[in-house]
């Protein structure tokens, strides 16, 4: 996932709001907000405009520290998007680690993977950045690309996600993995739990899926469906929460997702866009 993706992929990919069902948010109302969670990574400034979600994550980088207080004085958990397996090129910090590069990020023109083995790095993350964000009252981290180890399978690699991610929970933040099903399964193939390293995780299209060529969204397919369905259960039996992310404007298959969701427990967004801003789906 990317913050910002690249303008062939949005003007393929953004589509229309009011083909999204809102019943799953109606439905599924709680303590006065409509909606459970959300995932608002384009959203910048005033906070108002999400104000029916219980749960949201954002890049609080552009959102001020004022704006987050008052959201969360009014009963709103927040988390912020961080970054830590890719690089961005809108980041002020480009310049300062670009040498750090390990390869393009395929559909992500503004993005390379970067090496997280890298001492430098590490130390940005837990020293800079993510002070820098818990400056802005945050209550955790909505950590991005640990799947750089999915595709640069390397022990330091290995060693520095973990020591990022035992870092940013020692400080006392909430940490939910994106994706990063590699590395977390790895890392509790010997035994250790996943809850040593993340309170939760969010996991992209498990019953959606992306055709970039065709600029669509469709089904995921069997076979990925029962491996995402298998992670994430693996995930809730160690005592992680469990969000889901899909992208999608089919309503029956909004119903499917909504079903699974009140089932197992997890909490899920459905968005129309990849662009993910204000308004571009339903969740509950």
């Amino acid at each position: 996932m990317s913050r910002s993706p690249d303008a062939k992929s949005l003007c393929a990919l953004a589509l229309a709001l009011c083909l999204l069902p809102l019943a799953a948010c109606a439905r599924r109302e709680n303590g006065g907000f409509a909606c459970e969670y959300g995932v608002f990574l384009s959203h910048e400034g005033d906070l108002a405009a999400l104000e029916a979600y219980r749960t949201v994550v954002i890049d609080a980088q552009y959102v001020s520290a004022e704006d987050v207080a008052a959201f969360r004085a009014r009963g709103h958990t927040v988390y912020s998007y961080l970054n830590v397996g890719s690089l961005e090129s809108f980041r002020d910090y480009y310049d300062a680690y670009r040498d750090l590069a390990l390869g393009a990020y395929e559909h992500w023109d503004e993005e390379v993977w970067i090496d997280a083995g890298s001492g430098a790095w590490q130390t940005f993350i837990l020293q800079t950045l993510a002070p820098r964000l818990l400056e802005k009252g945050v209550d955790g981290f909505f950590v991005d690309n640990c799947d750089v180890y999915y595709h640069y399978p390397r022990q330091d690699i290995f060693d520095g996600l973990t020591r990022i991610l035992k870092g940013l929970r020692a400080s006392g933040a909430r940490v939910v993995i994106n994706g990063g099903d590699a590395y977390l399964t790895a890392y509790c193939a010997d035994g250790a739990r996943a809850s040593d390293v993340a309170d939760g995780v969010n996991q992209e299209s498990v019953f959606t899926s992306v055709d970039w060529d065709a600029g669509s969204f469709g089904r995921a397919s069997a076979e990925d469906r029962a491996y995402f369905t298998d992670y994430v259960e693996r995930c809730a039996a160690q005592g992680l929460e469990v969000f889901l992310l899909e992208y999608t404007t089919d309503a029956a298959l909004m119903r499917e997702i909504d079903e699974y969701c009140a089932l197992h427990g997890f909490r899920y967004y459905v968005s129309g866009s990849l662009e993910l801003g204000a308004d571009a789906g339903a969740a509950a």
